[in-house]
């Protein structure tokens, strides 16, 4: 006759709970980040300001989604990961009953960010987006977010530390090009701090940057949005060339081509050059 198997102790099942909640697939890029203080640290990176609604992207294990819940705000967490649903949906508030959680106000939302309709999230009002973001999805998700501008007054989170670096660079650094001018002709970018691999688990092979995206308060561009993206595009695709040469397939006038900012090149060029440089190969007569 078999034995019956020993039902855990509460104090065993959160021992279990606290070690390895839910298993990272690399499928999906997962790095569950496991240091309390650096959830804290990016948690505190939203202001608030201009919204109390907040979508935090692949919440994984709510490492940091507790220090989120802490806030008054109203939380949706977006996961695609069913095995990460189950466990926020179930064991999470469990694990964290010694922390005061604002769960009536958060709501798991089985989908991916990229795909998702978000028309009618928060009932359409503002909202900020945060989270550990898969490193394979991490710039997808940065241009969902300038779609969705006029919604979404701030963004936070963690990167691979060259993209998240790469967002916040400036004219004349090596690293400025595509993602930099078109976030920035949006939003205020700031690096805010590096992040070791040594706080995720796995680990990954790099390191990671938190960086935080504010909404400037003219962002409407003054130029026309489609031709300035193909103008930056194009202009970084040759980003050795001066802009003359990178931009021949404008077939633009040779009066413009005259001009002295033609003579640089792309990495010289700050955002609102760009849009300066946009604007007149729009009204460019040949």
């Amino acid at each position: 006759m078999g034995h019956k198997k020993k039902k855990k102790s509460w104090d065993e099942r959160k021992k279990f709970i606290k070690s390895e909640p839910v298993k990272a697939k690399k499928f999906l890029g997962q790095h569950f980040l496991k240091d309390e203080e650096i959830a804290e640290k990016i948690a505190d990176t939203l202001s608030l300001n201009g919204y109390s609604n907040v979508l935090e992207i692949g919440p994984g294990t709510g490492v940091l989604t507790k220090y989120l819940l802490a806030k008054p705000i109203q939380l949706k967490a977006m996961e695609l990961d069913r095995e990460s649903i189950a466990y926020l949906k179930n064991d999470f508030s469990l694990e964290n009953l010694d922390r005061p959680l604002n769960l009536k106000n958060f709501e798991v939302i089985e989908g991916d960010f990229l795909k998702y309709n978000l028309t009618d999230l928060f009932k359409g009002e503002n909202f900020a987006i945060t989270g550990n973001f898969p490193y394979n999805i991490s710039t997808q998700i940065v241009f969902k977010t300038l779609e969705l501008r006029e919604r979404i007054p701030e963004f936070s989170g963690m990167f691979q530390k060259e993209v998240a670096q790469r967002i916040c660079a400036q004219e004349g650094n090596k690293t400025y090009g595509i993602l930099s001018v078109l976030v920035q002709a949006f939003y205020k970018a700031e690096y805010l701090f590096t992040v070791g691999p040594e706080v995720f688990s796995p680990p990954p092979k790099v390191e990671s940057g938190v960086l935080r995206l504010t909404r400037k308060e003219n962002y409407s561009l003054r130029c026309d949005e489609k031709l300035l993206y193909r103008v930056v595009k194009t202009s970084f695709n040759q980003r050795r060339k001066t802009i003359r040469n990178s931009l021949k397939v404008f077939m633009l006038s040779d009066n413009l081509k005259e001009d002295t900012i033609f003579d640089r090149r792309p990495e010289e060029l700050t955002v609102n050059q760009f849009i300066e440089l946009t604007n007149m190969i729009a009204n460019d007569s040949i």
